[in-house]
């Protein structure tokens, strides 16, 4: 690993803090990576092997019509990601100081994508503080 090896384990932990503070929410690997899923059902981000090249990304799911629209405001934040592009995944590359609120923002909307509706709701309510 290179010198900013660090700094990206720092941004990891935190990215592993926002989703796995989400209901139900847990992790295992996915082709031999970090992954976060609801429960035993689909999953909402990826941590992809990119750590040798200290590089800090991740992917997510996103809503439809949401990956172009990003895509086109910020192409170098922004990407379509290799495996998930054509299945509404958006790849993000926050650079070396991440605006962590809209980190937890794009997982958030990740996991409200994916979630069935009684979590959907649960972390509405929440979020509401009700």
């Amino acid at each position: 690993m290179g010198q900013n090896a660090g700094m990206v384990d720092e941004r990891f932990q935190m990215l592993r803090t926002i989703c796995l503070s989400l209901p139900e929410s847990i992790e295992k690997l996915t082709y031999g990576e970090p992954g976060w899923f609801v429960g035993r059902g689909p999953q909402f981000v990826w941590y992809p092997n990119r750590h040798s090249e200290d590089i800090f990304e991740f992917w997510c799911a996103v809503p439809e019509g949401v990956q172009k629209v990003l895509i086109e405001s910020d192409p170098a934040k922004f990407f379509v990601p290799p495996h998930g592009g054509r299945l509404m995944w958006l790849g993000i590359r926050p650079g070396p100081n991440p605006d962590w609120g809209e980190v937890e923002e794009l997982i958030l909307d990740a996991y409200m994508t994916v979630a069935p509706k009684r979590l959907r709701h649960q972390l509405s309510e929440e979020l509401a503080g009700t």
